[in-house]
């Protein structure tokens, strides 16, 4: 394998969680400092990582479902749901974000331009690639041009429509070249 899918660093707010088992703490810095500890460890053995599920994602009730929608202000996301993702980018150096099913602020995690384009790779600098979990993409053009950079699996929205969109100049030729040029990078 190429890729280990995790370490998941979701914070477990809620026992209920179908993922607690696999998540590493309630708390941000030991969320944090784990899953960098995590991710140096698994990388320093030659497969890339794919830190996940990116973000706010960790409720029971109507999981994986548009129902999921996380209604959180920024300083909540800045204070308790990322710090442990930036971790995982700026200090560990992960080579991929998976997004997940949740939907934050009305919007699906894998199509939120603020999540992906703006905090994940303008303000931290993630050169990575993002993935969306199993299922988990929603839209062709509105997460291209927010900040997913593939889709699993499949090729439902990041196929044929995907074409259609850059064809028709819904989706930028220099958006695909970013989507390329991260997966291909970390690759090498």
């Amino acid at each position: 394998a190429n890729t280990v899918l995790g370490p998941t660093i979701n914070i477990d707010r809620d026992p209920r969680w179908g993922r607690s088992f696999e998540s590493l703490s309630e708390d941000p810095y030991l969320a944090s400092q784990l899953g960098v500890a995590d991710i140096q460890g698994i990388q320093s053995q030659g497969p890339m990582v794919q830190v996940k599920h990116y973000a706010v994602y960790n409720q029971e009730t109507n999981r994986n479902s548009p129902q999921d929608n996380a209604i959180v202000s920024d300083r909540t996301q800045r204070e308790i749901y990322l710090p442990a993702f930036e971790a995982a980018v700026q200090q560990a150096k992960a080579d991929s974000v998976m997004c997940s099913y949740a939907t934050v602020n009305g919007t699906f995690a894998c199509e939120n331009g603020q999540l992906l384009n703006t905090i994940l790779k303008s303000q931290w600098g993630f050169t990575g690639f993002v993935t969306s979990d199993w299922g988990g993409t929603h839209s062709t053009v509105a997460s291209a041009n927010n900040g997913l950079d593939q889709e699993m699996t499949g090729s439902t929205y990041y196929g044929s429509a995907l074409t259609t969109a850059v064809s028709n100049g819904q989706v930028s030729q220099a958006t695909i070249d970013d989507h390329v040029r991260r997966i291909l990078s970390s690759m090498f």
